[in-house]
This record gives C-alpha cells, sequence and structure tokens, in this order.
C-alpha cells in the first residue's frame, strides 16, 4: 500500500478516486464506478469526495517537501 496522496496523472475531477484505487490496488476505473453506484445509495458520499479533495495532499506537493526535507 502507498501513502495517500492525489496523483498528478490520471486524475479526472479531484484525483481522489484514483488516490484510492493506487492505495487499495484497484483500477481507477473500479473506483470511480464504485463510487457513482454508491451515489444511488443514501447516504454522504458527495460530501465524502468533496471533505478527500480538500484534505488529500497532492503528489507533487508531498514530492517537492520529500525532497526538500534531504
Amino acid at each position: 500500500m502507498s501513502r495517500l496522496a492525489r496523483p498528478t496523472n490520471g486524475r479526472m475531477i479531484g484525483g481522489v478516486c484514483a488516490a484510492l484505487a493506487r492505495r487499495f490496488g484497484t483500477s481507477a476505473t473500479t473506483m470511480r464506478v464504485i463510487f457513482l453506484v454508491s451515489c444511488l445509495l443514501p447516504g454522504p458520499q458527495f460530501l465524502l469526495y468533496i471533505a478527500l479533495w480538500i484534505l488529500l495532499p497532492s503528489e507533487s506537493k508531498v514530492q517537492n517537501k520529500a525532497q526538500t526535507t534531504w
């Protein structure tokens, strides 16, 4: 499992599904389909997506931070 960060490549809107797919070892398309199906169920899925978009750092920021610490 890799660190949870929004990738710079392969994102559609915010990169949240791509980040979750990378973290759990599935394809981004599969994660997007799971998200869309879950939106048919009652619950705060859309709000959770927006919260993850805000809270997850971008991969480029994580790499820049790692480079500056060395």
